[in-house]
């Protein structure tokens, strides 16, 4: 998570700040490629979903050198970004599958208080304490309502980015659902599939030459895993035809 004090400092804009979103998906896209073993990375806001040590370590040095091509106008100096990280295991992929659908469910709901909320103070002209009050105990439709009636935003053309946050993967041709279901195969692997020399090879081959795609897409439903089998199965799939 990045330093908040580092966060002021540089004014990032709120509620959302597209710069320092492209910065972190930068980085985040940096990390994929250098380590291929990682297949998937969600983020929201100034958080990724990842492992940690080498990933922390590389996603934080991308950070740092890739600050001035999205702050070109701000030179980065103390308190400099620092991030942290933890691990979490999960004991099947349906519970992989519920813990990203909360992340990006939260997303929306986080972002739809937050662009309620600055905007009553940054068009409105409350203060912090107002803008909270005025919010409080407002449902999903309420604070539509608000940014509709009082200042003619309407949420659902706000950049997706902001609503559903961000997924990183390799991108192979897509699959039509069909009969496999991939969330079972996997889980009822006890032990990791043992591969020849070879075919780890190929397989590390078949990454490497994978575009890695930056997206804000509905993780939730089903269809973005069934389109991606590739992801859960953590086996590279097919790379596109060049067009």
């Amino acid at each position: 998570m990045a330093n908040s004090r580092m966060c002021a400092k540089y004014r990032f804009e709120k509620p959302n700040d597209r710069r320092a979103l492209d910065l972190m998906n930068t980085a985040a896209k940096a990390v994929i490629a250098d380590l291929p073993e990682i297949t998937l990375a969600y983020g929201v806001s100034d958080e990724y979903s990842k492992l940690v040590s080498t990933v922390v370590s590389t996603f934080t040095s991308n950070y740092v050198y890739s600050w001035s091509s999205h702050f070109p106008d701000t030179p980065l100096s103390f308190p400099l970004p620092t991030f942290d990280g933890r691990a979490v295991v999960y004991p099947t992929v349906q519970n992989l599958r519920d813990y990203l659908s909360w992340r990006q469910a939260d997303c929306h709901i986080n972002n739809l208080y937050n662009t309620a909320f600055w905007s009553l103070i940054q068009l409105g002209g409350m203060e912090n304490k107002e803008a909270e009050q005025a919010l409080a105990g407002t449902l999903a439709a309420d604070k539509n309502e608000i940014l509709f009636s009082k200042f003619g935003i309407n949420y659902n053309r706000e950049p997706e980015i902001f609503k559903k946050g961000s997924v990183i993967f390799r991108d192979y041709e897509l699959v039509e659902p069909a009969s496999h279901n991939t969330a079972e195969t996997v889980d009822a692997q006890a032990e990791p599939v043992q591969q020849s020399k070879k075919q780890t090879e190929n397989d590390k081959r078949r990454r490497s030459k994978a575009a890695i795609m930056v997206d804000h897409l509905d993780i939730i439903k089903d269809e973005f895993w069934d389109r991606r089998p590739w992801i859960l199965s953590n086996k590279p799939g097919k790379i596109p035809k060049e067009v």
